[in-house]
């Protein structure tokens, strides 16, 4: 036996412990419901003003370190796939969208919130959450090949 809920003449089915309102015209869903496992999924304490790691990015010197952060913070979040690219935009029905744009910009605020105010230019005209983070891997994920070259020489001196 479903039970009906109607809070300002929207009703809501609960057949499966959810609520999930019923378009009264059509009886269709408004909106589908996600579960806390979903890439989509945005905890109430999930907002564009929250920090998700407090280490703030420098440039080359501490990107290593940040960007694992960073992928701790967003797999926690359960929010990684859609940044590393494993859920394309594409593959969410057109239901979901304005769901997905959402955690863009949540996800967005929080790499602006964590890299330094010159590269906020970077971070704030980018379309996507994936983009930015590519950029900034372009950009700052460089290997000192004279220090690579230094450090294998005093490893060769001490073996």
């Amino acid at each position: 036996m479903a039970i009906e809920y109607v809070i300002h003449g929207t009703n809501y089915a609960n057949a499966t412990g959810t609520l999930n309102p019923i378009n009264a015209t059509t009886g269709g869903s408004v909106f589908p419901t996600i579960d806390n496992n979903h890439p989509l999924y945005l905890q109430p304490t999930d907002t564009p003003g929250s920090s998700l790691i407090s280490l703030q990015l420098v440039r080359s010197k501490n990107y290593t370190l940040w960007s694992s952060a960073m992928q701790i913070g967003l797999l926690g979040k359960s929010n990684l796939g859609i940044v590393d690219g494993r859920y394309p935009k594409s593959g969410f029905t057109p239901e979901l969208q304005d769901l997905l744009e959402k955690v863009n910009v949540v996800v967005l605020s929080w790499i602006m919130n964590v890299v330094r105010p010159s590269l906020l230019n970077s971070v704030l005209y980018a379309s996507s959450e994936h983009k930015v983070l590519e950029d900034l891997r372009e950009r700052f994920d460089k290997v000192n090949g004279s220090r690579v070259q230094f450090l294998h020489k005093k490893i060769h001196y001490f073996s």
